[in-house]
């Protein structure tokens, strides 16, 4: 029998000839799966920039008002930019009680023009500590003199440090591994707000003799974002967690438990790595003082509470690096959602002049609850506009596997726990006090018809809370890969 012959070289040439063009298909096919992967791959940046405000200027929490006299623990605005496939999204935790609107406009300017991060690509958040600067102009005028003088120069200077920690973070670029994880801490943390025998519900602590119990719940998850060099260093640890963050006192200047979380973080795995804490939505969340033996009666004030708790949230994310696991590389997304929050009437013309000279009379007669009401009051009219709030939503999504979401406020956990619940990602850290200014506390519908603190001082109105978590969930839910 005859082997068949090809015209071109016979059924052996053809074969080869067959093996070749397939060799270099792979050969093709396999040098761009190669620049694809490369494109995905992760690169991370970090850095820190101190933002202590100085000795005499005017510092407190959200309405005390004090001078600086000394300096507990450095504040500091922390920033991670992340890049993968040529996108670049970044977030930022500055040692502040919230980021005043005029702080965000500028900051994002700056950073617009000294990166090439757009503003929509970063999340500036505040850590929520109560031991930082004043930075709304009427505080500063209430206080007058020199201090007003130094806190004035201080804030013309806070956006400027703010971005130039998003520009050394940028400069800083480099391959990474990223793993993401969860743990659990639940003995740091209450729901503060408290039913009482009488059937009220008030802002209380768990001591008070005549609690029933609380009305809402806590978060324990301790999300966690750890980072390495391609050679193992360690780079970054992002911890996400729902608890108040105290500090200060007397006149000294403190990061309370976030510096304490870092400090010990820093000694496990070298100073060199960058520790950048995230609160979640604790509005209504609280540290549990109970935890601390003996720290009660230093409550949201004392360093040595801080420490405890730190070191306590330290000890949870040591226990979560374990079981991290390994991100891989894949689409890097950043997007920011306009939202319109229904908030509360302005004032008349009248009002706001009433609280505008009432809050000139902080800490010189004026009560707690009128300083709170007069704050309302002006917020409402510089920033709503018939019964509405311009506020957003932002959220960087690391392929399938997590997100993180930017919210604004001082949230109540109930829309952090809705947003986590509701969320297509295997992952979602949620951070408050985000976003462009300031809207105070947003309580859940439930909560107005309890009254008590928060609602007093929300510009929210019922719903307005669910209002924003309804456009995060959304926004996540759009920004889910899907094949």
């Amino acid at each position: 029998m005859k082997t068949p012959t090809n015209p071109k070289g016979g059924w052996l040439a053809c074969l080869t000839r067959s093996a070749l063009l397939a060799g270099l298909l792979v050969a093709t096919l396999g040098s761009r799966a190669a620049t694809i992967a490369a494109a995905a791959e992760f690169r991370v940046g970090r850095a820190k920039v101190v933002i202590t405000p100085p000795i005499g200027s005017v510092i407190g929490n959200s309405y005390g008002v004090s001078i600086a006299t000394g300096v507990t623990s450095d504040l500091h605005a922390k920033a991670v930019v992340f890049e993968s496939g040529g996108v670049k999204a970044a977030i930022v935790a500055c040692d502040l009680i919230s980021l005043h609107r005029p702080i965000v406009e500028k900051a994002r300017a700056l950073i617009a023009q000294r990166t090439g991060l757009s503003p929509e690509r970063v999340i500036l958040a505040a850590t929520h500590c109560h031991g930082g600067p004043q930075t709304h102009p009427l505080f500063l005028e209430a206080v007058g003199g020199e201090a007003r003088r130094i806190s004035e120069r201080y804030l013309e200077a806070l956006p400027g440090m703010i971005a130039e920690s998003v520009r050394l973070a940028e400069a800083d670029l480099q391959p990474a591994n990223i793993f993401v994880g969860q743990g659990h801490e639940d003995a740091l943390t209450y729901n503060r707000r408290l039913l009482m025998r009488d059937g009220s519900v008030i802002k209380s602590s768990p001591t008070n003799a005549n609690a029933v119990r609380a009305v809402g719940p806590i978060d324990p998850d301790v999300g966690v974002i750890y980072v390495e060099g391609r050679k193992g260093a360690p780079l970054v640890t992002v911890v996400n967690f729902a608890a108040h963050v105290g500090g200060g006192g007397n006149g000294q200047v403190a990061a309370h438990y976030p510096h304490y979380l870092a400090e010990v973080l820093g000694r496990v795995k070298g100073g060199s790595m960058l520790t950048l804490f995230i609160n979640g939505m604790s509005g209504n969340v609280n540290p549990n003082n109970n935890t601390f033996r003996g720290s009660l009666v230093r409550a949201l004030q004392g360093d040595s509470s801080a420490a405890a708790m730190g070191s306590i949230l330290a000890a949870a994310v040591l226990k979560t690096y374990p079981h991290l696991k390994p991100l891989a590389p894949g689409q890097l997304q950043a997007k920011s959602r306009p939202v319109r929050v229904p908030v509360a009437p302005a004032p008349s013309k009248a009002g706001l002049a009433a609280a505008r000279a009432t809050v000139l009379r902080h800490g010189k007669g004026a009560t707690f609850n009128e300083v709170i009401l007069a704050w309302r009051a002006i917020d409402l009219a510089t920033y709503g506009s018939d019964g509405l709030w311009d506020s957003e939503v932002q959220a960087i999504a690391f392929g399938q596997e997590m997100a993180v979401v930017g919210f604004p406020g001082d949230s109540f956990v109930e829309m952090g726990l809705a947003m986590k619940q509701n969320s297509p990602f295997a992952l979602t850290l949620v951070s408050e006090q985000s976003g462009n200014g300031s809207l105070s506390y947003i309580p859940n519908a439930k909560a107005f018809p309890e009254g008590s603190y928060e609602v007093i001082s929300a510009r929210v109105v019922p719903g307005g809370g669910e209002v924003l978590a309804t456009a995060a969930i959304a926004l996540l839910t759009e920004m889910f890969p899907r094949p």
